[in-house]
């Protein structure tokens, strides 16, 4: 049975039997663990508050090779992002981009740099930043790293430089098409704005990306570009997604 340490990051949990509980992690040297809490639900349980969504900590854990589940030992807060959780839209982003990564990734596939990107992005959302941006940065970001950059420059069919009329983010095609070339029914429509800021955010900074000034209808066209191409990647609309409409009616409602 082998013993490992490394950073963490609660991405999921669930009840597991009458005490115990099963964690979802994202990790720095191991990418996405699975592992049984045991006790975890008990009042005096020696993991405490650790294990709260989006907890960022020290875990320890025994894998013995024979489950894809691994029992863990010690989980050591490092930072809570507590600001996260107690925000509804940042829990919601949150929640968007955590759902994201599970859903993009695979057991024992270690990303550090993907790693980074996710602790970057709570930073920004427990820091202030507009969290629909965050979760556009991050998206834009994420597949990138997973290898699904979509190609904006030129028709990916026929080779054709873009600007082109009646253009189509086709994910599946793996870039842009253009009319001639028939962009199928599930790809995105884009403006000339959007491919122009698709392409200005890949040179941007980090924080540059965050505080980059958008006009509101640019802003929109932006974000659900960057949903619709995570939701044709993962094969539907992120769960967290509906969280999100849901929440920002029920804001308008009250306003």
């Amino acid at each position: 049975m082998a013993l490992h340490k490394t950073q963490g990051i609660v991405i999921g949990r669930r009840a597991l039997g009458e005490s115990d509980r099963l964690v979802d992690f994202y990790t720095r040297d191991h990418g996405r663990v699975r592992g049984v809490a045991k006790s975890a639900r008990r009042t005096r349980s020696r993991f405490g508050s650790a294990l709260e969504l989006f907890t960022l900590g020290e875990l320890v854990f025994f894998d013995t090779g024979r489950s894809e589940l691994v029992r863990v030992d010690h989980f050591d807060i490092v930072h809570p992002f507590l600001r996260v959780r107690e925000h509804l839209e940042r829990l919601g982003q949150g929640a968007w981009v955590v759902e994201c990564l599970t859903r993009l990734t695979a057991d024992r596939d270690p990303q550090p740099a993907l790693f980074g990107l996710v602790l970057r992005s709570l930073r920004a959302l427990e820091s202030g930043a507009r969290p629909q941006r965050v979760a556009t940065c991050f998206g834009l970001r994420a597949v990138d790293l997973l290898g699904h950059r979509p190609r904006i420059d030129r028709c990916v069919d026929c080779g054709r430089a873009y600007p082109f009329p009646g253009a189509g983010l086709d994910v599946l095609a793996g870039g842009l098409l253009c009319a001639d070339c028939g962009p199928g029914a599930d790809a995105l429509d884009l403006s000339g704005a959007a491919v122009g800021l698709l392409k200005r955010l890949r040179t941007l900074g980090w924080d540059e990306g965050l505080r980059l000034p958008l006009a509101a209808d640019l802003d929109a066209e932006l974000a659900a570009t960057v949903e619709g191409l995570m939701g044709r990647l993962i094969g539907s609309l992120p769960r967290a997604s509906r969280f999100l409409a849901q929440t920002r009616r029920e804001i308008t409602a009250r306003s």
